[in-house]
């Protein structure tokens, strides 16, 4: 019948309405020349979101709410970025070497925390952390009230930054929380059932991690960042195995303390499934140390963007438009 013709029509028309005015992953450049590279960022929106009670030691909490939007690398760093950055500059960071697609690992809090540093300032932001003297492992200072930027409520990170390593509420957020049901899953891959463990691929609920002796290499290292599992509900790869990831936030949360221990979540490839869950998160030391397991990835504070009113408001009147047209159409034979 016409009638349910044009509501199909009717249907397939707002939905590709709503479709175009949403905001996808979107790729920033960095450095320039035979030195630029791409960074993806996924939108993490739902602002405002409750948290979950936290499992992990060293204290309960509620863990998870973030009150504003940002986005997530969609991947973790590269070797191929660390690489550009220390072409482009004298500061130089040392990592592990597997490949150039590999995830950078071997990378110390303090080195990751001066990459995050150098995409703000080479975009004109302010540096997210604060280093007073110039060694790429050199603990950081606290922010101060006099300091512009300061930001009481996290004395590590400078509120005029742009780029940051993700905070604990930041990660677990993108990680483990369903913005449709505004539930939190088990594991980062949208799902409450440990995932299918792969040596790489990006299969919907797969990991990279030791959960399949068939095809578990303990040396053979992590996939490449792009082939690192499947995805979580917000559309970020690899946070449950391929490697662990530094938090920017300190291990008992206060982040009052530069040179103290720094969380790490979400496993590697030579964990088991255990290391996914919300009930991991570790310690491995002081942020000066590194670990051929851990890396990490950046978060861009870059509010999700949402349709002007003028859009919401075209949409509005295209619907309305089609909604009588179809109606017409029903007084007319089939």
């Amino acid at each position: 019948m016409i009638l349910i013709t044009t509501r199909k029509i009717l249907t397939a028309m707002v939905g590709v309405l709503l479709i175009a005015t949403s905001t996808p992953a979107a790729d920033i450049s960095f450095g320039s020349g035979l030195n630029q590279f791409n960074m993806t960022f996924v939108p993490i929106d739902s602002p405002g979101n409750a948290g979950e009670p936290g499992i992990a030691t060293p204290y309960p909490y509620l863990v998870g709410a973030v009150g504003y939007t940002y986005q997530m690398g969609m991947y973790e760093v590269s070797e191929d970025m660390i690489n550009k950055f220390n072409a482009s500059q004298a500061l130089q960071i040392t990592k592990d070497t597997r490949g150039t697609n590999k995830p950078a690992t071997g990378v110390s809090w303090f080195e990751a925390a001066r990459f995050v540093n150098w995409l703000n300032t080479s975009q004109g932001f302010a540096p997210a952390y604060k280093f007073t003297t110039g060694g790429v492992n050199d603990v950081i200072a606290l922010w101060a009230p006099g300091d512009a930027g300061y930001n009481a409520n996290n004395l590590f990170r400078n509120s005029l930054a742009n780029y940051v390593l993700p905070s604990i509420d930041e990660w677990y957020k993108a990680a483990y929380y369903d913005p449709t049901t505004s539930t939190y899953y088990e594991y980062p891959t949208g799902s409450d059932t440990a995932p299918t463990a792969v040596a790489s691929g990006t299969e919907a609920n797969t990991a990279v991690y030791a959960g399949n002796p068939a095809i578990y290499d303990r040396w053979a290292g992590p996939a490449d960042i792009t082939q690192a599992g499947g995805l979580s509900p917000f559309g970020v790869m690899g946070l449950g195995g391929n490697v662990r990831e530094w938090e920017e936030t300190e291990w008992d949360r206060g982040n009052d303390g530069g040179g103290s221990n720094r969380g790490v979540r979400g496993g590697s490839w030579n964990d088991d499934s255990h290391f996914l869950t919300p009930s991991f998160r570790s310690s491995i030391g002081t942020p000066s140390v590194d670990n051929n397991n851990i890396g990490f990835r950046v978060v861009s504070l870059t509010p999700v963007a949402v349709p002007e009113p003028s859009t919401w408001a075209l949409i509005g009147t295209v619907t309305i438009g089609l909604w009588g047209w179809a109606v017409k159409s029903q007084r007319m034979p089939c």
